[in-house]
């Protein structure tokens, strides 16, 4: 683990299949290390019995109960260690992927806005009347697709320069898409004019496209339109919005490719979405832009992982318990039932406390070492890793709160039958 980490410390591009490799030889170090676990646990039971002498009354006969049949005891101590180990390494990994990709999380549309695509041109009628039922009322903005085999290229011109500046991309559709990319309704529109919308610092004064629609890039023809330059609302809208007629008129069919709901007009939810994806079936797709939403259900995985090393603390205890020491001491004392139930709740307490300190020890090596592997980035223009803010304080309460919890279940008097009062 220590060298997948090292291996994968620096923010370069790192192979798919080698960082993939990385990343599972670092796991099986990890496994390697949980199955460790279980050996040494029965070593630090005998420490245990061996240290007893030395504890107050109480926790030294808790102690030499866990610890003076370890065959029966460590399986259970070494689950609570082992779920231990499991539910901090994953409280450890998953929040550093969640801040990674967060930061590498690059938005498909404008904040809240609802996007139908995939659907092929001959059901685009449908598609748009079935999005017009589920929201009668709202304005649909369209951006258009060539169906011709033909190439088209389209390239904006900075007014200081005579050469295409660079290539953004195409956003062929009508007044209603350019409201879309810029979110400013008072964006100017005409049909004879290109509007080059980006976040760069650049003034672009024509757009030149090239195309052909025999498809063969040897003899492209070139036009050259008009265009103004507008920064958009958002940082990831980017594009260059020619109007539909421009490319009609260059001889290209268009037709419908994204049926967008407009958030200035329409702020989209899930329920909606829910809605339109069972009216559409599998005729379209819809995409709902929310933003980066972090994944929660490992959260799941680290609850079971605590009731199972809860449960493994509580089994001990049982375990420990039948005709120990400890109960034959203290079934000769009077008034021996309160001290009983202070002794379990010791063993407990013990045992999820050992378990609890020595898997967490383990999943804390676990986590810090695999969260370079696990974060590694394969685009040849890296991010930058994100900040690694290990959750030591929920860290802490899993491990120093589940003994207490043991140990107070442990200590409840056990069910017993009711006695009916005498009339």
């Amino acid at each position: 683990m220590a060298i997948t980490a090292s291996s994968t410390y620096e923010d370069v591009h790192y192979d798919d299949f080698g960082s993939a490799m990385t990343a599972l030889a670092g796991v099986i170090g990890g496994g390697l290390l949980l199955l460790g676990l279980g050996p040494l646990t029965l070593s630090l039971l005998g420490l245990l019995g061996w240290w007893a002498g030395r504890l107050p009354l109480l926790l030294r006969l808790a102690a030499r109960d866990v610890a003076g049949d370890p065959v029966r005891t460590a399986p259970a101590v070494a689950a609570t260690v082992i779920a231990t180990a499991l539910a901090v390494a994953l409280m450890i990994i998953e929040p550093a992927l969640a801040a990674q990709r967060r930061a590498e999380y690059y938005p498909e549309a404008r904040p809240d806005a609802l996007v139908v695509d995939g659907f092929p041109a001959d059901k685009a009628a449908a598609v748009r009347a079935a999005v017009q039922r589920e929201l009668p009322g709202i304005p649909i903005a369209q951006r258009d697709r060539q169906l011709d085999f033909a190439h088209l290229n389209i390239e904006f011109v900075e007014s200081s320069s005579l050469d295409p500046y660079g290539w953004l991309p195409p956003q062929i559709g009508d007044q209603a898409l350019l409201r879309y990319l810029t979110g400013d309704p008072s964006t100017p529109y005409a049909e004879n004019t290109a509007v080059v919308v980006t976040t760069e610092n650049v003034k672009a004064d024509s757009v030149v496209i090239y195309y052909d629609l025999s498809d063969k890039e040897d003899s492209l023809s070139t036009r050259t339109v008009p265009a103004i330059t507008v920064r958009p609302v958002g940082p990831y809208v980017d594009g260059i919005f020619v109007p539909a007629k421009i490319v009609r008129d260059l001889g290209f069919h268009l037709g419908p490719e994204q049926l967008i709901i407009d958030p200035s007009f329409h702020r989209s939810s899930a329920i909606e979405q829910e809605r339109l994806d069972r009216r559409l079936a599998d005729s379209a797709s819809t995409y709902l832009e929310r933003g980066f939403v972090a994944p929660t259900g490992w959260l799941r995985f680290v609850v079971v992982a605590a009731l199972v090393a809860l449960g493994g603390a509580l089994a001990a205890s049982g375990l420990a318990g039948g005709d120990s020491r400890s109960r034959r001491v203290l079934v000769r004392v009077r008034g021996s039932g309160a001290a009983m139930r202070l002794v379990v709740a010791c063993r407990a307490w013990l045992s999820a406390a050992g378990g609890m300190v020595l898997g967490g020890a383990a999943g804390c090596a676990i986590g810090l070492l695999l969260v370079w592997p696990f974060t590694t980035s394969s685009s040849w223009e890296p991010y930058e890793r994100a900040a690694f803010d290990t959750p030591w304080w929920p860290i802490a309460a899993l491990v120093g709160g589940l003994p207490v919890l043991a140990a107070a279940i442990a200590a409840l008097p056990p069910p017993g039958p009711r006695q009916r009062s005498r009339t």
